[in-house]
């Protein structure tokens, strides 16, 4: 006999960022080899859950559930999550050094680090290393940890620039003094070029050190060896030249590079530093790490929101394009929801805290950026593999020039040099910071336009898709019910509308707020209801201006009789899926209400751009039954629907489209299709903002709770993906040109650095053009909406 019992993932292993880490295989091996029959991870709700298997005779489920939590705190705290900064990097291959020399020490359990943005994302197991051994070994490398209150200094920012300028004086200096001829001249020349390569050359030499102490071969290793066989020649000046542009390359590379970091951090740094709270009656301003949950907080028109929360007072137009990407503000009232770094309008607005600093929408998003930013795209592993093979090939064809031609009577010098120059002109600089930098650039944009993209994985996927399947309720429709059809029998529509709200604003009920909204919408005013009586399940009736009328389903006319005609009129809008109110009013019918799910505005438009994006079938999923889903796909533009399914029966679904084009994306709200999201190739949530579920389990999470941003998002992707490829085309051109040009002794050492760096620093600004792209139906950068024109372009 076996039960079960299931708690959420999270509240057992509390800080582990996806069902996918090693802790969930330790926490498995640790319960079943303390008695439990089975332990696996099962969704419920798109909510991970442990599920417990036990013997019900030897063990009870309070015990069980406090052995789970029991090792789950063991596990917390033994193997710690860390997200860090890294400070001191100066080239793409100094990622690859640190992940090397810390996946070596004993007790990291992962190290992934990306140089485009200077995170880490470690795990560690504190009973064999501590944080401080690791921080330490850091430093051991010429690296650092930048604490997240660290600010960086104007030093901190342009040193390497300011190490350059200092290297190219001294070069300079040396050049002028080689001028004159005779005496000590030539030493005096040649120490200050020396003192020259000794000061450009800092980083370089310090990360081609470290390289070799981790048996790693990169980049700095071929131009500190290019230098010294400069040197070795006496051709310092060359050999100084080439550290000092080398330097000068990096330090621009850097420079560009802080742009796009700069614009994620500016995400971060939407949310105020204070915010005007009400206790016991008085006014404070504190620190927005001092809110907490239940605080009222005043926010001022022209202020920006300092928590998520919910309104408690007042009515304003709230600017959420940060957040959402949405181009108009939203109206919010009582009972709205807000977020934090939002912008509020012309209303002072008072807002329950509801999530701290630490767990809003906007820091969860900013956090999540960076977290992704450490998973390398499938270009990027490319690169990376192809520079492991590259660089030790280049060496190796180094020695072959300098002992080779020799033999064939080529004079020893003249080979040395030419060997020298072949290296600076193979080393790979572009190529390795061709992806990261368009990547970084890529998903800052999507987060600036309201789409969080989780790594660099997802950006180039989205490109390929060309088969994406749909939730229908809550994704394609509102998820609330809306009037569609308003049939008057007996007066006008608007009579109808204004007998129907006269009750229905009487009851909190979805369909009645809906019959509300409509008559709202036209402006009708409705007089007061009196002997107000609610008939469960069924309807109401009310006396309104003197009259008995009477509002429901057919069921509450079951006692005295339909009419035919009306009861026919009924059946045919149930047939089609939709509620049907009928309105008696003494004894006559005079009309009947049509509620329904209805379409998001703008959807037709959304599918339209998706096919000119080269999405060549979109799939409708719902349980719904077959008419209506056909009869809301066909007002979108979906032709292919699945209707009448389960949460299994769509997992089936994505299998199929899956086995039949690989590349197919799965689109819900986030709260119920999560097993068919985690299935796709790419799942996508809609409304992350102020959803857990959606942040936490999706690919791709659309803030805004609309799909007009997946287009964009497409777009975006080709539009990286175009970088990408210019990039890589560029760094191959760069190393295939000069290879032969310094091998054959048509490009000096001088010329080859001179293009090899301006190529580096010419990738990097063309993935900054991503940072500027935009749809032409959208208009400025940041903006966002839904008509228009279908292409997307990188503005120039």
């Amino acid at each position: 006999m076996t039960d079960k019992l299931s708690l959420q993932l999270a509240l057992v292993l509390p800080g582990v960022p996806d069902e996918r880490d090693a802790c969930i295989q330790r926490l498995t091996d640790v319960l079943q080899a303390q008695g439990l029959e089975k332990v696996h991870v099962t969704q419920q709700d798109s909510k991970p859950l442990l599920c417990l298997h036990y013997d019900p005779t030897t063990v009870s489920p309070p015990r069980v559930r406090d052995m789970a939590q029991a090792a789950g705190a063991q596990l917390s705290a033994r193997y710690q999550h860390e997200l860090m900064r890294i400070d001191g990097m100066d080239c793409a291959t100094c990622a690859t050094v640190i992940e090397h020399a810390l996946q070596r020490l004993e007790g990291v359990e992962e190290a992934a680090v990306s140089y485009a943005t200077e995170n880490m994302r470690l795990e560690y197991d504190t009973q064999r290393v501590s944080r401080q051994a690791i921080v330490q070994r850091l430093q051991s490398l010429g690296y650092s940890v930048r604490e997240p209150e660290h600010d960086e200094t104007w030093f901190e920012r342009y040193r390497e620039l300011i190490v350059c300028a200092i290297a190219g004086t001294l070069l300079l200096a040396g050049w002028l003094v080689g001028i004159r001829r005779g005496g000590v001249v030539p030493l005096v020349s040649a120490g200050l070029m020396g003192t020259s390569m000794v000061i450009g050359g800092y980083y370089a030499m310090r990360d081609a050190w470290q390289s070799i102490r981790e048996r790693v071969l990169d980049i700095d290793v071929l131009m500190i060896v290019a230098a010294m066989g400069a040197a070795a020649l006496g051709q310092w000046a060359e050999g100084a030249l080439l550290l000092v542009l080398f330097s000068l390359g990096h330090a621009l590379e850097h420079l560009a590079m802080d742009r796009a970091r700069h614009a994620m951090e500016a995400l971060a740094n939407l949310a105020p530093k204070t915010a005007l709270v009400l206790r016991d009656g008085i006014e404070l301003e504190l620190p927005v790490e001092d809110l907490q949950r239940g605080d009222q907080v005043l926010v001022k028109p022209g202020q920006r929101i300092a928590a998520d929360g919910k309104v408690l007072e007042g009515i304003s137009a709230v600017n959420q394009a940060a957040i959402t990407g949405e181009s108009m503000p939203v109206d919010k009232v009582v009972d709205s929801l807000v977020f934090a770094g939002t912008v509020n309008g012309e209303g002072l607005l008072r807002v329950e805290v509801t999530k701290l600093a630490k767990d809003s929408s906007l820091a969860r998003m900013v956090h999540m950026v960076a977290e992704a930013q450490t998973e390398k795209s499938p270009t990027q592993r490319f690169v990376s593999r192809f520079e492991k093979i590259f660089v030790p090939m280049v060496l190796m064809g180094g020695a072959a020039l300098i002992v080779i031609p020799p033999l064939l009577g080529m004079p020893f010098a003249e080979s040395f040099y030419r060997a020298m120059a072949v290296l600076v002109a193979a080393s790979p600089c572009a190529l390795a910071i061709a992806t990261p930098s368009a990547v970084l650039a890529g998903v800052a944009r999507a987060a600036r336009g309201g789409v969080l993209i989780k790594g660099g994985m997802h950006l180039e996927n989205l490109r390929t898709l060309s088969v994406m399947a749909f939730d229908k309720t809550g994704t394609i429709t509102t998820g609330k019910p809306s009037v569609t059809d308003v049939i008057a029998l007996d007066g006008s529509q608007a009579d109808l509308l204004t007998l129907a709200a006269s009750i229905e604003s009487r009851s909190g009920h979805p369909l009645a707020q809906a019959v509300v909204q409509a008559a709202r919408s036209r402006q009708l005013a409705w007089p007061e209801a009196s002997e107000v009586q609610s008939i469960t399940g069924k309807g109401m009736r009310a006396m309104v201006s003197g009259g008995r009328v009477s509002i429901g389903n057919l069921r509450l006319f079951d006692a005295d009789g339909v009419p035919d005609s009306v009861h026919q009129q009924a059946l045919g809008l149930e047939a089609l899926g939709k509620t049907t109110m009928l309105v008696r009013r003494e004894g006559t019918f005079v009309g009947l209400l049509a509620l329904a799910d209805t379409p998001r505005p703008g959807m037709r438009e959304v599918f339209a751009q998706l096919a000119s994006l080269g999405v060549r079938q979109t799939v409708m999923l719902t349980g719904d039954n077959e008419p209506v889903a056909k009869a809301i796909a066909a007002s979108v533009g979906i032709t292919d629907v699945r209707a009448g399914l389960l949460p299994e029966d769509k997992l089936k679904v994505i299998d199929d489209l899956m086995r039949d084009h690989q590349q197919v994306a799965m689109v819900g709200d986030g709260v119920n299709d999560a097993p068919a999201m985690a299935r796709a190739t790419i799942g996508i949530a809609m409304g992350g903002a102020g959803t857990d579920v959606a942040l936490e389990t999706a690919d791709v999470a659309l803030m805004g709770d609309d799909l007009s941003r997946l287009p964009f998002a497409i777009a975006l992707s080709r539009a990286s993906h175009s970088i990408i490829q210019q990039n890589l085309w560029a760094a191959f051109g760069v190393v295939a040109l000069l290879i032969p040009a310094t091998l054959f002794g048509r490009a000096s050492m001088g010329v080859a650095v001179l293009i090899h760096e301006g190529a580096t620093v010419l990738v990097v600004l063309n993935a900054l053009r991503l940072l500027r792209f935009t749809d032409p139906k959208v208009g400025r950068p940041g903006q966002t909406g839904s008509q228009g024109g279908l292409k997307s372009q990188v503005q120039r």
